[in-house]
């Protein structure tokens, strides 16, 4: 069974799937594992400022996670990750589908999202949900990709 909670930044389980989250983003950047002191540079580099963290729980255990950054004018979709076990399950979807409802309820009628080249499978993720590529909007130096949907009132159901 799957369980979805809005938490606090400082929750233990957002710690957990943070860190594992940047390992494997840093990780497939450089084709190596990456180090603590690499994730820790980037916790204190770039840190997460969320409006909203969801964490997905599969049999009590957390199995995932998503945010939503406030920006000006939209909601952003930040560190879609799912644990290698529970990946294939529909898990992403899940997520993908109540940040979009927690952005709706915001008042939001756009969400956004980055990504990188190497994340195909996050590119393929965001196409299928029905997300458009759209010219970058950010600063970010490790975005390729850049993608928005109209959010509508299906979304908030």
């Amino acid at each position: 069974m799957t369980d979805i909670r809005a938490v606090p930044p400082t929750d233990p389980d957002d710690q957990l799937l943070l860190r594992e989250y940047l390992a494997e983003v840093i990780g497939r950047y450089y084709g190596r594992p990456a180090t603590e002191a690499e994730i820790d540079e980037e916790l204190t580099e770039r840190p997460y400022h969320l409006a909203v963290t969801l964490i997905a729980y599969a049999d009590g255990e957390p199995a995932g996670c998503a945010g939503l950054r406030e920006a000006d004018g939209y909601l952003e979709l930040k560190r879609l990750y799912v644990r290698p076990a529970q990946r294939g399950t529909g898990l992403a979807k899940l997520l993908v589908a109540e940040a979009e409802r927690h952005a709706a309820e915001r008042g939001a009628s756009v969400i956004r999202l980055e990504t990188r080249a190497d994340l195909v499978e996050a590119r393929r993720l965001y196409a299928e949900l029905g997300y458009t590529e759209i010219p970058g909007y950010g600063h970010d130096p490790y975005t390729d990709h850049s993608f928005e949907k109209r959010l509508t009132e299906h979304t908030m159901g």
